[in-house]
């Protein structure tokens, strides 16, 4: 009885645009150390980039700030709701954008 057996369905996070090239490249990415601001480039997007460039002005820290705006990386994260914030691979905000001193506080967090 065929009828009522399970299809096999083939897994994917997004659909036909996500190869396992492409998630293998965004997992390597995502083990990268350094600051990363997810998220489409929108004004959302660009205010929590500028925050975060002030922070680190003011943390004396001279870190270059990565925006990611491919799906299949920022879905790497397990991020769903942009702005996002990441300090050296963890993901420490999401969904809001944050003030420059919030930032400066999860930059302490993270490295201590």
């Amino acid at each position: 009885m065929g009828l009522f057996s399970k299809k096999k369905e083939e897994k994917s996070c997004c659909g036909s645009a996500c190869t396992p090239e492409k998630m293998a490249r965004a997992e390597a990415e995502k083990a990268a150390a350094g600051i990363k601001v997810l998220g489409s480039g929108c004004a959302k997007c660009r205010a929590l980039e500028e925050a975060t460039l002030a922070a680190l002005g003011e943390l004396n820290m001279d870190t270059t700030i990565d925006h990611v705006t491919d799906f299949s990386q920022i879905a790497a994260y397990g991020v769903m709701t942009t702005p996002a914030l990441v300090v050296d691979g963890k993901v420490v905000s999401y969904g809001k954008v944050l003030k420059k001193d919030e930032v400066k506080e999860l930059i302490r967090k993270v490295r201590g």
